[in-house]
């Protein structure tokens, strides 16, 4: 009896956390073997080490995160050729893996050695003629940045801190994109944001890549579309989250009535000289409204 309370219990947690595209995926003809990792929850004292350690804040709603779950995996395939074929991968690193992207500088390191600092090189607004864009980080003490998701080789979603200074305790953090070519490129600038994001493109290979000025791979152009003709209906795949509004759009329309019928009794009741035409327009939206939001219920069904 306990085991299945457990169980239901971490379904429901599993359905919030994945704003129920769990649910719609086991639910997808063509979609199989949907693995969600459970994780217990980070401790606080964890969350505060690595904040000491790094001298870095956690933004409030990545903290929160980790207080639920110590990061995040979910997974899932499609079956093609009677072969199951992975394609999905949604994840967030653990609080233990939430590292540094550069590490520090071994003194038995040569002085000249080439690194990633090197690259930090910025072409003046003025002598382009282009309009200045957004800082992108820097891979020198300016920045201080920690790896969220490897993507599976194609690049690394970080956690950045910009315009640091050495000793300063950093607080402001965004959601930047590292392609494999060590370009940038800012995909939010929160983390909840971000992983609204990325449920909502499922966990594809290169989603990422979409927001970049080239966009994912031809190898990723040529195999996604054959993995996902094995899915029918594969476009209709839509969050819970995003199909709320939608349904609430009835009750939206209900108050409406109620603040019309309001006024139009106000201005019978109280207002009696009130000119004809504009008593005549509220009457018309007093008989509208109504009619609007039984046409909303019946197409919100």
């Amino acid at each position: 009896m306990e085991d299945t309370k457990d169980a239901f219990v971490f379904k429901g947690v599993a359905e919030r956390l994945t704003l129920g595209i769990t649910r719609i995926l086991e639910n997808m003809p063509g979609v199989v073997d949907v693995r969600f990792a459970e994780r217990e929850p980070a401790e606080k004292r964890t969350l505060l080490f690595w904040e000491q350690k790094n001298t870095c804040i956690l933004p409030e709603d990545l903290r929160d995160f980790y207080l639920t779950t110590d990061g995040f995996t979910l997974t899932w395939s499609v079956k093609l050729d009677d072969e199951c074929v992975p394609l999905g991968c949604m994840m967030i690193n653990s609080v233990g893996r939430l590292c540094p992207l550069l590490q520090p500088i071994s003194v038995f390191s040569l002085t000249n050695a080439p690194s990633l600092a090197d690259l930090d090189w910025q072409e003046s607004s003025s002598e382009t003629g282009l309009e200045p864009a957004p800082s992108a980080p820097h891979f020198d003490s300016r920045s201080r940045i920690y790896e969220l998701d490897s993507c599976g080789g194609n690049g690394k979603v970080c956690l950045v801190y910009k315009n640091c200074t050495p000793g300063v305790v950093a607080q402001h953090s965004e959601i930047w994109f590292l392609d494999r070519s060590l370009c940038w490129h800012f995909l939010t600038a929160t983390f909840t944001a971000y992983y609204r994001l990325m449920i909502t493109h499922l966990g594809l290979p290169e989603w990422q890549y979409a927001y970049t000025p080239y966009g994912p791979s031809p190898q990723a152009k040529i195999n996604l579309p054959s993995l996902v003709s094995a899915v029918p209906h594969f476009h209709q795949i839509t969050p819970i989250c995003f199909a709320m509004p939608s349904s609430l759009l009835p009750l939206y329309i209900s108050y409406l009535v109620v603040i019309v019928h309001c006024l139009f009794l106000s201005l019978l009741c109280f207002m009696p000289d009130v000119p004809f035409p504009h008593l005549s327009a509220f009457a018309v939206l007093y008989f509208l409204f109504p009619i609007c939001n039984v046409i909303c219920k019946f197409f919100s069904v």
